[in-house]
């Protein structure tokens, strides 16, 4: 079975609009035909005369040719002249599918092609807009503002059970089948080869020592609870205090020496972890044990749900305050680019470029997506409703044939008369 199409009527998307329309078209309607009806009394009142009164009389009979002729022409474009079915006429209603292919065939030849679509990207001048619009303290304020505000409302939307969902179904089974000892062993290679390492090895000597001096009696104690228990007081007591002395002493030379001997060690033990990470088949096995015992560690889902409140509680409360670091930087970040994009006419033009690019990918792909809804929109338009709303917004224009038509059939018609009476 043929598939059929539903017309629909159009919609008046102002009907304000549409009555100013209705008006104009009225007008010119009237005077159109008032002129028709002028040529005709001129016409019956100069009939048989001669001289000056039959180059008038001429001239009214030509000019009602050529209105009437018009008139025709352009009735016949919305319905069919005084009722009658004449062949070739009502062409909008009858042919208004036909129109539309041709209409979404103009549009995608004319306008959706690469040359024109860069040339008018190029003219609107996008980025040095977009950066004086930026200059203004208002304008970047607002973006702002309206950017944290989305943040804020897309934060908002995120659910517990969401993050969950994501943990559990997403990441975790992503995690289970993505090795961890390559990505451990590079990432660790990479580490000691630029040396990021050194600065958390300081970070924590400085730490060690700093409770070791701060703590002694709690390090006493703890050696004190191991010491045995025939040993005499005053000996634990002369023992853990030495201790604790070397202990300061033994970290005080370590964090001093950039080449301490266990500074070394520690960088030989990470350096063969690594190795051993890349290429020892039992550090792999073992590594990918590990990963498997945490990721079905319960608390895994748990600390996301933690970790994400607590990232999301600190984002809110920085970009809901108007004068929080977030917003101040986001602000700040604004005017440095609206600033080059103003003095930067090479960062401009490559902008404008990307834009250009853009807008070609999407007409390239989409374009005959876009056009085809001229077509699909007009074929389920009602024919008669079509034709209306057409004549409406053209109609008016379209009088001045009318009138047009008239005048110029009238000086014709002179001329004739006039090249008639030459001849003779």
């Amino acid at each position: 079975m043929a598939a059929t199409t539903t017309a629909v009527p159009l919609l008046t998307p102002d009907p304000g609009a549409d009555e100013e329309r209705r008006r104009g078209l009225r007008r010119m309607r009237t005077l159109a035909g008032g002129l028709l009806v002028l040529a005709a009394c001129v016409y019956v009142a100069t009939l048989g005369g001669e001289g000056f009164w039959g180059f008038v009389n001429a001239g009214a009979e030509a000019s009602m040719v050529g209105a009437i002729a018009d008139w025709f022409a352009v009735t016949a474009l919305f319905r069919h002249p005084l009722g009658l079915p004449i062949p070739h006429t009502a062409l909008v209603p009858r042919r208004k599918d036909e129109l539309g292919r041709g209409l979404e065939e103009f549009v995608g030849e004319n306008f959706l092609q690469e040359e024109i679509i860069r040339e008018r990207v190029a003219a609107a001048r996008i980025s040095a807009r977009v950066g004086e619009w930026l200059a203004d303290p208002a304008n970047a304020r607002r973006v702002v503002d309206e950017a944290s505000d989305l943040a804020a409302i897309a934060l908002g939307k995120v659910r517990d059970e969401h993050v969950a969902d994501l943990v559990t179904h997403a990441l975790v089974p992503r995690f289970r089948e993505e090795p961890i000892s390559p990505l451990l062993g590079t990432m660790l290679m990479e580490v000691l080869r630029d040396d990021l390492h050194h600065g958390l090895v300081d970070l924590a000597l400085d730490e060690m020592h700093r409770w070791l001096g701060e703590n002694p009696g709690t390090f006493i104690s703890v050696l004190e609870e191991r010491a045995p228990w025939w040993a005499p007081p005053r000996l634990n007591e002369a023992v853990t205090s030495r201790l604790h002395v070397q202990a300061l002493a033994w970290l005080e030379d370590i964090r001093d020496d950039p080449h301490h001997r266990a500074r070394e060690a520690l960088d030989s033990m990470l350096g063969q972890l690594a190795t051993d990470l890349l290429h020892d088949e039992e550090t792999k096995a073992r590594a990918e044990a590990l990963k498997g015992r945490l990721l079905d560690h319960p608390q895994v889902v748990t600390t996301a749900i933690s970790l994400w409140k607590a990232m999301r509680a600190a984002l809110l409360a920085s970009v809901r305050d108007r004068e929080g670091a977030v917003r101040v930087r986001l602000l700040d970040e604004l005017n440095a680019f609206s600033h080059r994009l103003r003095e930067d006419a090479d960062l401009r033009g490559r902008l404008d470029r990307h834009a250009a690019d853009g807008a070609v990918f999407l007409v390239g792909r989409y374009g005959a997506e876009l056009t085809t809804v001229i077509t699909h929109t007009i074929e389920r338009w009602d024919g008669k409703e079509a034709a209306r709303r057409i004549e409406l917004h053209v109609g008016r224009d379209l009088q001045f044939i009318r009138i047009n038509g008239t005048i110029v059939g009238g000086l014709v018609g002179v001329l004739i008369h006039a090249l008639s009476l030459l001849v003779h």
